[in-house]
């Protein structure tokens, strides 16, 4: 009997567990997250008006009420917590699903001037995440920049300028929604430093922005001509050249009377925030031009943005992990099809899946055949794995070192209290915010 702990209850860890169980009839998985609540980007990184997206969480809900999985929240795996070659002896294998947990810097004087925020954070504020920073984000702003043209991109785009009152029915925490029904953020840029045909967001998530009320969407007939693509989307793959002819219909339509406006930019690469009374007032941007290989080249012209909210969405990175090698240019654990590697060689009993293994690519299914080939691999070192002695129960062994793991219960208790949260403000599920209401809902499941 193979006892494996998967650590990471996003979709990665999810589909690890799946693909475990599904694959072999006698492995038992506990899978562990740092966070007494499930499911990782889906709950904390999902917009909260995409209930269709978030509706995985009933898929990922099904594995982890599976009889031979175990749901282990509030457990922390390196430093503080459970070490990782503590978690190696109670384990067969340990399966590292942890995805990529900070955001790539841009690298430029003024990134750290007050007002300037990570994508990344304000997603984590408006999803509820216990380690979100304070509010603040909207507040005293009347234009915001946002830098990065992929789907977070537009995420933090659209949550800016949605009415909040189409917000109230979904799970926001109540905070959130307040300080964007008092938002007098009425002008937003999304700014990407190469063209249209380049961007990384989807046409279906782009077309989102149209649909705003009260919002105009406006476009630079100017930007989409420098674009080798534009000329003739034609030549262009189907998702490109979707996108740009998407681009085209609002640079082609008439100027709107509305309470808002989503200006999209291209060929402008972020150089200097700039700051106004000790806190960022405007971002500068060079100008660029296709270079004829993919990427762009400077051109020494330069334009100010204003701005007093500057969300920075330029993509996810890994991190070092505590007892794990690590290749910091790639931001991941090196493998062998998912095989941790130490120095070149496979370090027995240790996986890696998600991003953590691949990098931050791919949508939320590509974890599933990633998963997939992890677990091929670990399966087929089960006959040599299953030949460690365990000390016995890996949740009483942490139970005695004084961990107290959220279970399955504690997480359904979560759920109630979200729930009666919810019911108290005259809204549906609304999210607990904090470590302490999420722990203290979660004690409820023992009384």
């Amino acid at each position: 009997m193979l006892h494996v702990a998967v650590v990471g209850s996003g979709p990665s860890g999810c589909y690890t567990a799946q693909s475990l169980v599904q694959q072999d009839s006698e492995t038992h998985v506990d899978v562990l997250d740092r966070l007494p609540c499930p499911y990782g980007l889906v709950r904390y990184g999902v917009a909260p008006d995409h209930e269709k997206i978030k509706s995985l969480q009933n898929n990922l809900r099904t594995v982890l009420e599976h009889e031979r999985v175990r749901f282990l929240g509030g457990v922390q795996v390196g430093p503080g917590g459970v070490p990782a070659a503590r978690l190696r002896e109670l384990y067969h294998a340990v399966v590292y699903c942890v995805g990529a947990a900070t955001d790539r810097h841009l690298g430029i004087p003024g990134e750290d001037l007050p007002g300037s925020w990570s994508a990344t954070e304000f997603v984590s504020w408006y999803s509820a995440h216990p380690d979100a920073a304070a509010d603040g984000f909207v507040l005293g702003a009347r234009s915001a920049v946002v830098i990065g043209v992929g789907n977070v991109a537009v995420d933090v785009t659209r949550m800016l300028a949605r009415d909040p009152a189409e917000l109230s029915p979904t799970d926001m925490p109540q905070a959130a929604l307040t300080a964007l029904a008092a938002s007098r953020v009425t002008d937003i840029s999304m700014v990407g430093r190469r063209g249209p045909s380049q961007a990384r967001f989807t046409t279906k998530e782009l077309r989102e922005l149209g649909t705003l009320p009260d919002t105009e969407v406006a476009v630079d007939p100017a930007e989409l001509a420098m674009d080798p693509g534009y000329a003739d989307p034609s030549a262009l793959p189907a998702a490109q050249r979707r996108n740009v002819e998407a681009l085209r219909g609002w640079a082609e339509s008439e100027s709107q009377d509305a309470s808002r406006r989503i200006r999209l930019r291209f060929f402008l690469r972020p150089v200097e925030l700039l700051a106004d009374g000790g806190r960022v007032g405007a971002v500068r941007f060079e100008r660029t031009a296709p270079d004829g290989q993919g990427g762009v080249t400077g051109t020494g012209r330069y334009e100010d943005i204003e701005a007093q909210l500057v969300l920075r969405s330029v993509g996810y990175r890994g991190v070092p992990l505590e007892g794990l090698p690590f290749d910091a240019a790639h931001g991941t654990v090196p493998h062998l099809a998912g095989r941790v590697l130490r120095d070149g060689l496979v370090a027995p009993g240790e996986y890696v899946a998600g991003w953590i293994k691949r990098g931050p690519t791919g949508v939320i299914g590509t974890n599933r055949p990633d998963a997939k080939e992890t677990v091929t691999s670990l399966l087929e070192d089960a006959s040599v794995l299953v030949q460690k002695e365990l000390p016995g129960d890996p949740l009483a062994a942490l139970r005695a070192e004084g961990i107290e793991p959220v279970e399955w219960a504690g997480w359904c208790a979560i759920e109630r209290a979200e729930a009666e949260l919810g019911a108290s403000l005259g809204r549906s599920v609304v999210k607990l915010p904090d470590w302490e209401s999420l722990l203290a809902a979660a004690r409820t499941a023992a009384s």
